[in-house]
């Protein structure tokens, strides 16, 4: 099929093949780069443009100008994944690596297109700015805790008092910062009807705080398909084993790949669910009494809270402990116990 182009993405430049006639263009990644292959493009198909799909791999930040140009042009796209598309390339013996040869690599990938695959790319504008706050939180908590490990160490290295007063004061600053831009992020959910209702949803689980509701509302926007299975291994709270043979085998532990903001704000809530959500709490002393250890049990709930939310996201529904303690046939003294 000559009409899925076939674009490799980089940082600043676009590698494309051109299925018809077999044409190999490399445009800058900006709107008007994009503009001009749009009009090389129209040369090539005429009648048929409204045919074409771009087939590119997700690149993170450098494949977003490419996105927003297919939303605002109407133009088709079938996005792959890193994994998907070196899985492929493999499959077709794909010795060379190059960006023509990547390109046209990627057009030939029209053959693992399903229904559904082939779509316009849509970004909510407002979702796009909660992203963006949310990220810039993320480096403020990074530093913060970058300067807090230091400072702890200074103070037992005895550094000079100034020095100490200096870095107290920027991570107060930092806190403060951290807070308006949460508060900034509240504001914008509130003034979405859809944003507000799933954002008080989650907050009906017995220890998710305001913040806590709000990265996850971000989180499940940033990631609005992903099914229950992706939504744990893009926190990186899915397991993972080492074992060869009877050589090597290691105990299961968390890939901690994916947005560690996500396991970070929520380490306290989990705590606060366990004492306080008798749900949470039947999870994690029923763990213990298995003999898992309590680190252990304490991820198993983390897991179980962002499942949890997830579902109230997707179904808008609100949360009923009693629910849970019924079905599981459990008297809530039981649990206080």
């Amino acid at each position: 099929m000559n009409n899925y182009i076939g674009i490799d993405v980089s940082k600043s430049t676009l590698q494309v093949f051109i299925p018809k006639n077999e044409i190999d263009v490399e445009v800058k990644n900006s709107s008007e780069g994009l503009k001009k292959l749009l009009n090389k493009l129209k040369k090539q198909y005429k009648n048929d443009i409204a045919d074409i799909v771009f087939v590119y791999e997700s690149t993170g930040s450098y494949s977003t100008i490419l996105e927003d140009f297919c939303q605002r042009k109407k133009i088709k796209c079938f996005k792959v994944g890193s994994y998907q598309s070196s899985s492929f390339s493999k499959t077709i013996k794909n010795r060379n690596k190059t960006d023509k040869v990547d390109a046209r690599m990627l057009s030939s990938m029209h053959i693992l297109v399903k229904e559904g695959d082939v779509k316009v790319p849509f970004r909510d504008e407002r979702a796009h700015e909660i992203r963006s706050l949310i990220k810039y939180y993320r480096s403020l908590v990074k530093e913060k805790t970058r300067l807090k490990n230091y400072l702890e160490a200074a103070v037992y290295n005895l550094e000079d008092s100034y020095v100490l007063n200096k870095v107290k004061r920027k991570i107060t600053l930092l806190k403060k910062e951290e807070d308006e831009i949460m508060d900034r992020v509240v504001k914008i959910i509130k003034a979405n009807r859809d944003y507000l209702e799933a954002y008080e949803n989650i907050m009906t689980i017995d220890g998710i705080g305001s913040k806590s509701a709000a990265v996850l509302l971000y989180f499940f926007l940033r990631y609005p398909d992903a099914s229950r299975q992706h939504i744990v291994a893009l926190c990186g709270l899915d397991p993972i084993r080492q074992e060869s043979g009877t050589s090597l085998k290691k105990k299961a532990k968390i890939s901690k790949q994916g947005i560690t903001l996500v396991r970070g704000i929520l380490f306290m809530p989990t705590l606060s669910a366990i004492e306080n959500n008798s749900e949470m709490k039947h999870i994690f002393k029923r763990l213990v009494k298995r003999g898992k250890p309590s680190s252990l049990a304490q991820i198993a709930v983390m897991r179980k809270l962002i499942l949890l939310a997830h579902s109230l996201y997707k179904s808008g529904q609100k949360y009923d402990s009693q629910r849970y303690l019924k079905h599981a046939q459990i008297k809530e003294a039981e649990v206080m116990i």
